[in-house]
C-alpha cells in the first residue's frame, strides 16, 4: 500500500480500495499530504470532525481568487466554487426554481421510466445495472429539468465522465470543450426564447436587488446541475444495490418491508457515499486540524466517504445496517453553505429506482465477484463503473 505520509490518487489501486485507504489515513495520518492528479498537491482530510470543521470554516475558500498566492483561476462560477457573498446571491436564484415542490411532480414520470427499463431488462439473463438502469433514470430527469431536447441527450453521459475523471488528455479535453460549447449554445437559446424548464427559469430569475446570473454564472451552474444532478444519483442507486447484495440479511429485511427503502438509501449515503472528494478548497488563513497547522494558500481535499465511516461518529461504521438510527448525521450531501440543493431530487429518484428494482427482481445477484468490479476512475464520484447482475 502507498506510504501514509504521501498518498497519490492517480493510481487505480487507491480508487479501487478507497475505504481501506481512507481507514488507514484516519488512523495514522488524518491530515496528510496527497497528490491529486491534475489537481496538484494538497492535504487530505479524513476524520469526521475535521471534515465538518473545514466545510463550515469561513476561512476555507472554494474560489481560488479569495486565497493568497499564485493560484490559477479555474474560471468556474458555479455554486460549488463560489464564496460569500456571491454564493448567497446565486444560491437564492437557484433555490427559487430547484425546490422539493418542483421535484415531486416528476415522481410519476420517474416511476414510468423505471417500469419501462425494468420491462426491457426482464428478458435478459445478465445486465449491467449502471448502464441499463442507474444511468438512464437520473440522466432523463436532469435533462427534463434543464430543458435539454431529446435529440441532444446521447452525449451527456460521456461528457460527464470526462468532466469528473482523474486524468487529462486530448480526448478528455475535447469532450470537456464539447460539453461547454453545447451548454453555452443551450443557455443562449434559453435566454432568447425561455420555456418552462429550470434553465430558462434560472436565466430569467432575479435576486432581491434585481441582479441576474451573469452568462458565465449561468453556464457554470448549468454544468454543475448536469454533472452533480445526475452522476451522484447514478452511484447512489448502484451503491445501494451493491451494498444490499453483499448483505443478504438486509436485502431480506427490505424485501419483507418495502417501507424501509428510504432508510436503505440513507444508510447507503453514509456507508458508501456516491461522493468521495467534493471540489477542492483552499485555506485563506492558517488553520489547525487534528494537531496539524496548515498555512494559508494550501489546497484541501475533504473525504466525505471517509468521514461517513469514522468510528468516532458512527458505531460499527463498516457494517451496512438499514435499521441504523444515526443516518441523520451523515454528510453525503455536504455541510454548511455548500449543502447540495439537489438532495431531495436524488432521494426521490433513488427511492423509486431501488424500490421498483427490488420488487421486480428480488432474487437478483451479482454476476461477478465483488473484487472483480471496476470502480469509477474519479476523485469526485465513488461507485462501480459497471455492475453486472443476474436477475433470476
Amino acid at each position: 500500500m502507498t506510504e501514509p505520509e504521501h498518498l497519490s490518487f492517480s493510481t487505480d489501486q487507491t480508487v479501487r480500495n478507497a475505504h481501506q485507504v481512507m481507514a488507514e489515513r484516519r488512523e495514522v495520518c488524518p491530515v496528510g499530504r496527497v497528490s491529486a492528479g491534475r489537481h496538484g498537491e494538497g492535504w487530505l482530510i479524513t476524520r469526521y470532525e475535521d471534515v465538518m470543521s473545514v466545510l463550515a470554516d469561513p476561512q476555507v475558500k472554494r474560489d481560488v481568487r479569495n486565497v493568497p498566492g499564485d493560484q490559477p483561476d479555474h474560471g468556474s462560477r458555479s455554486l460549488s466554487y463560489l464564496d460569500q457573498p456571491d454564493h448567497t446571491r446565486v444560491r437564492r436564484l437557484v433555490n427559487k426554481t430547484f425546490t422539493p415542490r418542483a421535484v415531486e411532480p416528476l415522481a410519476p414520470r420517474v416511476e414510468k421510466l423505471a417500469d419501462d427499463l425494468l420491462e426491457r431488462m426482464a428478458d435478459a439473463g445478465e445486465v449491467d445495472l449502471v448502464a441499463e438502469f442507474a444511468v438512464p433514470i437520473p440522466l432523463f430527469v436532469i435533462c427534463e429539468l434543464l430543458g435539454v431536447p431529446d435529440q441532444d441527450r446521447a452525449d451527456f453521459r460521456e461528457w460527464s465522465e470526462a468532466l469528473n475523471g482523474t486524468t487529462r488528455g486530448e480526448a478528455q479535453d475535447a469532450k470537456r470543450e464539447k460539453a461547454f460549447d453545447y451548454l453555452r449554445e443551450l443557455v443562449a437559446r434559453k435566454r432568447a426564447d425561455p420555456g418552462s424548464d429550470l434553465l430558462s427559469a434560472l436565466s430569467m430569475a432575479a435576486a432581491d436587488d434585481g441582479s441576474r446570473l451573469s452568462e458565465e454564472e449561468l453556464l457554470d451552474t448549468a454544468l454543475l446541475l448536469l454533472v452533480a444532478g445526475h452522476d451522484t444519483t447514478v452511484y447512489l442507486i448502484a451503491n445501494t444495490i451493491l451494498a444490499l447484495l453483499q448483505a443478504p440479511e438486509q436485502m431480506a429485511a427490505l424485501c419483507a418491508d418495502p417501507t424501509l427503502v428510504p432508510a436503505a438509501i440513507e444508510e447507503t449515503l453514509r456507508y458508501d457515499s456516491p461522493v468521495n472528494l467534493p471540489p477542492q478548497q483552499y485555506t485563506a488563513e492558517p488553520i489547525t486540524l487534528s494537531g496539524t497547522t496548515l498555512p494559508a494558500g494550501e489546497m484541501l481535499l475533504v473525504s466525505v466517504l471517509s468521514a461517513n465511516r469514522d468510528a468516532a461518529q458512527f458505531a460499527d461504521p463498516d457494517r451496512f445496517d438499514i435499521h441504523r438510527d444515526q443516518n441523520g448525521k451523515h454528510i453525503a450531501f455536504g455541510h454548511g453553505i455548500h449543502y447540495c440543493p439537489g438532495a431531495p431530487l436524488a432521494r426521490m429518484e433513488a427511492r423509486i429506482a431501488v424500490g421498483k428494482l427490488i420488487h421486480r427482481f428480488p432474487d437478483m445477484r451479482l454476476a461477478v465477484r465483488p473484487d472483480e468490479l471496476t470502480m469509477r476512475n474519479s476523485l469526485l464520484m465513488h461507485g462501480p463503473q459497471k455492475l453486472p447482475l443476474r436477475l433470476s
